[in-house]
Formats: C-alpha cells, structure tokens, sequence
C-alpha cells in the first residue's frame, strides 16, 4: 500500500503488488491449521449466537474472510484493505471458491477515515494493527461497528517466520538471526507497535478480553512443496529490506538461498523448518445491560 496503514502488504513489485499477493497466499497455505485453529476458538465463544456479518481489517488476499466464511457457513464478509490490486486478487480468489456472492470488498486507507460499516458479529485483525498509526482511533471505529456482545479477534507476530537451520554450511552459520535482528532494529523506528501488548489498547476502546493466548507454530521435514515457496519469498522480502544494512558475505549468501535455480536454493534443500510465534487477542464488546 502506499498509506502508512498495513505496511505489510507492500512488495518489491510496488504496493500490493503480485510478489505480496503470492506471500500472502502462501502464508495462508502453509499455516492454514493456525488459521483454523483460531476460527474454532471464535465459533466457542459465540455460544450458538449466529454470525452473519464479518469484516476483515487489512485482509489481503482473504486469509481470514475465507477461513471464517468456511467455518460460518451462512455469514458474508466485507474485506477492507487499502490496496486495490490485493483485493482484485481477493475478489478473484472469492470466485474460484464459489463464494463471490458471500463477499464484500471496501478498498480504505484505516489511517485516514474509518468506512461506514455497522452491525457486524465478528471482526478479524491479523497482522495489520501494529502497522496503523493510530491503532487505538481504530479499535474505537471497530468497537462502533461491532453489534453488542459482538467478537474480535486480533492476531499478531513476533516477526517473519523462520526457516533455516542454523548451521547451513554455507561459512555464514547463525544468518538468518543476523538478519532478523537488523530487521528489528529497523522496525523499532518504523513500525514501534510490533510486538505490543493489544490488551490495554483493546481495554481503552471498551473491549473485554476473553483470552489471550500465544501460538507456537513449528512445522518440521518433511513439509509440503508450498513451503520451500513461502520460505523464498519471506527471504526475499527479509533481502530487499536489508541493502546497506548487513555486509556483502551475508547478503551474498543470502542470494544464494533465494536463487531460483542455484543447488543452495531454498527451493531445494531438505532441512527447512517454518517457526513462528503469534499471540491471539479474542475481545468481545459487552453486551447491552438489561
């Protein structure tokens, strides 16, 4: 996006461009259990009250809106991302499955104004609230549009996922920490909200935190071909941000690693794992006193 608002999307093709649209999807592929895993724990809390209405905050390509309209077989869902190109990418995907007519695309910058939208069951935040820069201004616009007694739920990560072992016999052992510690160091100044604890945020805006947990993700060999794909452009997304920031030998090595055709690529090498950690906010707006 071109918005300060879920930087996430960005890509080296230009903003929402079709190298973030691939990452996204992967991102979904490879991780489609958690995706589940946290559908499930949503449909507890709703205690049998039906979802008819869900809004996907900085949806992408439709991880969360076509997770949920899986597991909320008669709710629609509103998508709102602030790239056009992601959600012609969405509204596509949405075909493919057979649920265009269940889907609702809103193309809004979340920093700029708040789209009027009101009397949804459920909200979905992953990824995209540490990238606003006024989160809490929007958690108020999302407590306004929930229903009361209605649900949110926030995911967020440590970081990017991590894949390579770190003995990689390439002279360049422990690479993939280096990296992500400049990567850190970078987003201490550009994105200060990573890593934040939502449940006061979520409390200021007049939420109730029903649970907070974090998620361990820790897939190991052997894995689907999909993850040698998602662990290339998760790389290359890490490389593109690290260009005068780590020296030539590991920037080098890197290369080697996310080459298409080269022996060292990730695309073939058999000893990948995917490591993540995430922690998931589930937040209810209280219902209406009687």
């Amino acid at each position: 996006m071109a918005h300060r608002s879920h930087r996430h999307h960005h890509s080296a093709s230009g903003p929402g461009g079709p190298d973030m649209a691939a990452l996204l999807d992967l991102d979904a592929d490879v991780l489609h259990a958690h995706l589940s895993e946290v559908a499930t724990w949503l449909a507890d809390l709703t205690g049998g009250v039906p979802v008819r209405r869900i809004l996907d905050l900085g949806c992408g390509t439709g991880a969360g809106t076509f997770t949920l309209l899986r597991r909320f077989e008669d709710a629609e869902a509103i998508a709102v991302d602030a790239s056009p190109q992601l959600l012609h990418h969405l509204r596509g995907r949405a075909r493919e499955l057979g649920v265009a007519d269940r889907v609702r695309t809103v193309e809004a910058d979340l920093d700029a104004a708040w789209p009027a939208l009101d009397d949804v069951d459920l909200v979905w935040a992953s990824a995209s609230l540490h990238h606003l820069a006024d989160p809490d201004r929007a958690l108020r616009g999302v407590f306004t549009a929930l229903r009361p007694g209605g649900l949110l739920a926030v995911t967020e990560l440590d970081g990017l996922p991590r894949f390579l072992p770190d003995e990689l016999g390439l002279g360049r052992p422990g690479l993939e920490a280096r990296c992500r510690a400049t990567l850190a160091h970078r987003h201490a100044e550009t994105l200060p909200q990573l890593g934040a604890d939502w449940g006061p945020h979520l409390s200021r805006a007049g939420f109730t935190v029903e649970t907070e947990r974090p998620v361990t993700i820790a897939l190991e060999p052997p894995l689907p071909e999909s993850a040698g794909r998602y662990a290339q452009a998760v790389l290359r997304r890490m490389r593109a941000g690290l260009d005068g920031l780590m020296g030539t030998d590991d920037l080098s090595v890197l290369d080697l690693l996310i080459d298409n055709d080269g022996p060292e690529s990730v695309l073939r090498r058999d000893d990948l794992t995917v490591r993540t950690e995430r922690t998931v906010w589930l937040a209810r707006r209280p219902p209406v006193a009687i």
